[in-house]
């Protein structure tokens, strides 16, 4: 089984800013999030973890679990450039007329959604080959989670992929008793 999880919070989560890239820090409610997921998953034998780079993600991780982790730098959170620490990110986004959704948007330093798509693909494609029947831990954010879905389940009708975004420390568990790959 896979164990998808987003990091706990973060100050910036608290206060609705785009955190992207920015390495924040687990504030003290995500520090205690990830030790009440650590004791929750403490029966499950973890035979690998990958953790996005970003602080908040990896002491998500360490907190989790006890063995080396892997650091992948495929599963950090879609780069957001310039709206990274704003807090009027709809209201930007409505007024610069950046369509945040278009596969090759890169304004304001946006990480390109393609790019982004790209490396999500490429991370459960060697995990789902690699790692068939293995209890794996994936410590990453909520884009990533938000993409995976899509990724793995395909697109919702309505376009509408906020209906996969986890709340902190939340827990997305993927079969992967048999191998598959994906688009």
């Amino acid at each position: 089984m896979i164990y998808v999880v987003r990091h706990g919070q973060t100050d910036w989560n608290l206060e609705g800013r785009c955190q992207g890239w920015a390495d924040t820090e687990l504030n003290q409610t995500g520090l205690k999030q990830a030790e009440e997921l650590s004791v929750k998953l403490s029966s499950v034998k973890f035979d690998v973890c990958f953790s996005s780079p970003q602080k908040r993600a990896l002491k998500t991780a360490q907190i989790i679990y006890q063995g080396k982790i892997i650091v992948d730098q495929r599963i950090r959170e879609r780069g957001k450039g310039e709206l990274e620490g704003r807090t009027d990110v709809k209201e930007m986004v409505k007024q610069l007329g950046i369509d945040y959704y278009n596969p090759n948007e890169n304004r304001f330093g946006i990480e390109r959604l393609s790019d982004f798509q790209n490396r999500v693909r490429s991370f459960w494609n060697e995990i789902l080959e690699k790692h068939v029947g293995k209890n794996v831990l994936v410590v990453t954010h909520g884009g990533m989670v938000m993409w995976s879905h899509v990724c793995l389940d395909g697109m919702p009708d309505d376009h509408n992929i906020y209906r996969y975004n986890p709340k902190n420390c939340e827990v997305w568990q993927i079969d992967n008793s048999k191998p598959f790959k994906i688009k």
